[in-house]
């Protein structure tokens, strides 16, 4: 049986939902406005679109798009459409064409959502991670618990020296995992090869005095791929092995082109994916656009986390969770799940009877570690101390009888 990928929609109309989804596979695959001579059945066997399942949903009373044309209620449904392999291929530019991108052009809807794209065997062509879960935990030297990480605050406006003392003080607290932040790649006053040559030193200078060595992450992004590589080549140059990649401002092209040519493991942050999923009738399920960047080859995906700062629910958290986990065509393609933004150690236990006992995540703290009142090691060993009680059953309250650091954040922002 010829290949397919599957795309399920969740899609609404105030017309008939069933020829909507005829109109979309045909519009998308061989067809148009009006019959055409040269569609034959030779070509729709080969090339045609078809609508594989429609599982209705409860309909709205308002449209998620304003309907000038139409009145309520407004059905809608997860439909599923299949896409011959032969007229897509394995190209990522074409899937987004063909699967994605003509669809929120039609008329007649008034919402439409990718839930997910089921991608065949044939897809399995693109690179994946380097270094993935196994790869992130060898290069930190970490076993049997969760990666420690930070972020460097205040996210702007330090110089590279005054950057570097942040390092050195965040390596002597204990970290795993230090990163730029997303907002911070070679600006005017830290360009990014004067802060290499200040970061690298105090890092083999630790792992010198220590034997930990603690993973960097850079932030390389850029819209000129060879603006990134001379950034890349700085990185490796310097001795380091991890770069912050802004996933949707360099674009699949930009992260083919980086992972084709990376010596380092690839920590993504996928800001600007608000844009294109807050709104629950339109745009993409993360469930979807996170398959695409882990094909590419990031190696570790930033998903928020349980009370995040920002908008994100926790239930949204925990997929997003699940579905970096999840293998596409092997475990080696799952991404190391971040766990992000507010998060402190008062979350730990949650998450980890949430996302199903693992300790298999990268748990990153910035204010959690640099806001700690009785200083940054004191925060890193609070988020320790937190996830031990998760993983032992034990509750922080109680942990924190005996663990003053743990006892001091709960003081704080429990």
């Amino acid at each position: 049986m010829a290949s397919t990928i599957k795309v399920t929609y969740r899609l609404e109309t105030s017309g008939d939902m069933g020829a909507l989804a005829a109109k979309i596979a045909s519009d998308q695959s061989t067809g148009t406005f009006t019959e055409l001579p040269g569609e034959t059945e030779e070509v729709r066997a080969r090339c045609a679109a078809v609508v594989e399942e429609i599982v209705p949903l409860a309909r709205l009373d308002v449209p998620s798009i304003p309907d000038p044309d139409g009145t309520g209620p407004y059905r809608r449904a997860d439909v599923t459409i299949s896409y011959p392999l032969e007229a897509v291929g394995t190209d990522i530019a074409a899937l987004m064409t063909i699967c994605v991108g003509g669809v929120f052009a039609v008329r007649g809807l008034t919402g439409v959502r990718v839930m997910d794209i089921d991608l065949p065997s044939e897809w399995a062509c693109h690179p994946g991670p380097q270094f993935g879960v196994p790869g992130s935990r060898r290069l930190m030297g970490v076993e049997g618990r969760p990666m420690i990480g930070s972020i460097i605050k205040p996210s702007l406006g330090l110089l590279p020296e005054e950057t570097a003392k942040v390092i050195k003080d965040l390596c002597e607290a204990g970290v795993d995992f230090i990163k730029d932040d997303e907002k911070l790649m070679s600006p005017g006053y830290s360009p990014l090869e004067a802060r290499v040559k200040a970061i690298m030193p105090v890092i083999k200078d630790h792992e010198d005095k220590t034997g930990k060595r603690v993973m960097y992450a850079f932030g390389i992004s850029s819209a000129d791929p060879d603006e990134m590589m001379r950034g890349h080549d700085c990185v490796i140059a310097h001795g380091g092995n991890a770069a912050v990649i802004n996933i949707n401002s360099i674009g699949y092209g930009g992260m083919s082109f980086l992972r084709k040519r990376s010596g380092l493991c690839l920590h993504a942050h996928r800001n600007g994916w608000d844009i294109l999923t807050r709104h629950p009738g339109l745009g993409l399920e993360f469930r979807a656009y996170q398959k695409i960047w882990r094909l590419l080859g990031v190696d570790q995906f930033q998903v928020n986390g349980i009370r995040a700062k920002y908008w994100e629910p926790d239930d949204s958290f925990v997929k997003s969770f699940g579905d970096v986990s999840t293998p596409i065509f092997a475990p080696e393609d799952c991404a190391l799940p971040v766990v992000g933004s507010g998060q402190w150690g008062g979350q730990a236990v949650d998450t980890y009877q949430r996302t199903g006992g693992t300790l298999d995540l990268m748990y990153l703290a910035g204010g959690g570690i640099h806001g700690h009142p009785m200083g940054l090691a004191a925060g890193v060993k609070a988020i320790r101390q937190a996830w031990e009680a998760a993983a032992e059953g034990i509750s922080l309250q109680a942990r924190a009888k005996d663990h003053p650091e743990l006892a001091a954040a709960l003081a704080k922002w429990g």
